[in-house]
């Protein structure tokens, strides 16, 4: 009484581009995060690895934590940093945030 029948209803006519319309917004959507933050992220990621790989006793170069000094003694995983006249520090080699031009130090 209260309860409709339910009757079986023919089948939705099946998308003739088999689904690729319904994934094309998620195939843009990586395509254009690839070339905005992954590929420029690589790139710096590369050019860091050259930098550091590159160093070599005398180079002048600013670590991350922003302490300026001048290479020492270059190991596999470390560098010796001298940031004053008789003080060295050990700092990674992946802690180097720049190379500075030669002479800089001295003008500071």
């Amino acid at each position: 009484m209260f309860i409709s029948n339910a009757y079986a209803q023919a089948a939705a006519a099946s998308d003739p581009t088999g689904g690729l319309m319904g994934m094309l917004p998620l195939i843009l959507m990586f395509i254009v995060l690839w070339f905005l933050m992954i590929r420029p992220q690589m790139k710096r990621a590369k050019e860091h690895k050259a930098m550091v790989s590159a160093l070599a006793k005398g180079d002048e170069i600013v670590t991350q934590g922003g302490i300026a000094g001048r290479v020492t003694q270059v190991g596999d995983n470390f560098l010796h940093v001298e940031i004053a006249d008789n003080v060295n520090i050990v700092v990674q080699n992946q802690a180097v945030a720049t190379v500075l031009p030669k002479g800089t130090l001295k003008t500071l």
